[in-house]
């Protein structure tokens, strides 16, 4: 009987994923704003970067002090572009360098080259456009 039981949640989970068709970790392009302070403007460019869905585990007994690792889409493989940004003022270097993804995996977050928060900045934030008042 419990066989029976387990394999009717296992399906009714594989339903409810299947409804709501939730994209997989990919390779996806995407608009991101280069800037660089002492620079004036932002710039725009198009790069790949992983998003997409991880399987998650939450346990059902929870143990003080244990480590529960959930995995999210992050880069597998990586490589750099360097781009000269316009406009920016005589004795301020305006090369930036910013990562191109090649491959994606669910994995755990590497802090030390990924943003790990729940909602960070969109990838086409630029901190220029933030109007200050002095």
């Amino acid at each position: 009987m419990k066989v029976i039981c387990h394999l009717a949640v296992l399906l009714s989970a594989f339903k409810f994923a299947a409804a709501f068709q939730l994209p997989p970790c990919q390779l996806i392009n995407q608009t991101v704003s280069l800037e660089k302070e002492g620079c004036p403007s932002c710039h725009p460019v198009e790069t790949t970067i992983c998003s997409g869905h991880c399987i998650t585990k939450d346990p059902v007994i929870k143990i003080p002090f244990s480590n529960v690792y959930q995995h999210v889409c992050t880069y597998r493989d990586l490589s750099y572009k360097t781009f000269e940004l316009p406009d920016c003022p005589p004795g301020v270097d305006p090369t930036v360098t910013y990562p191109v993804a090649l491959s994606c995996h669910c994995g755990r977050c590497a802090m030390d080259t990924s943003d790990c928060t729940f909602e960070s900045l969109q990838p086409d934030f630029c901190m220029n456009d933030i109007p200050f008042y002095y």
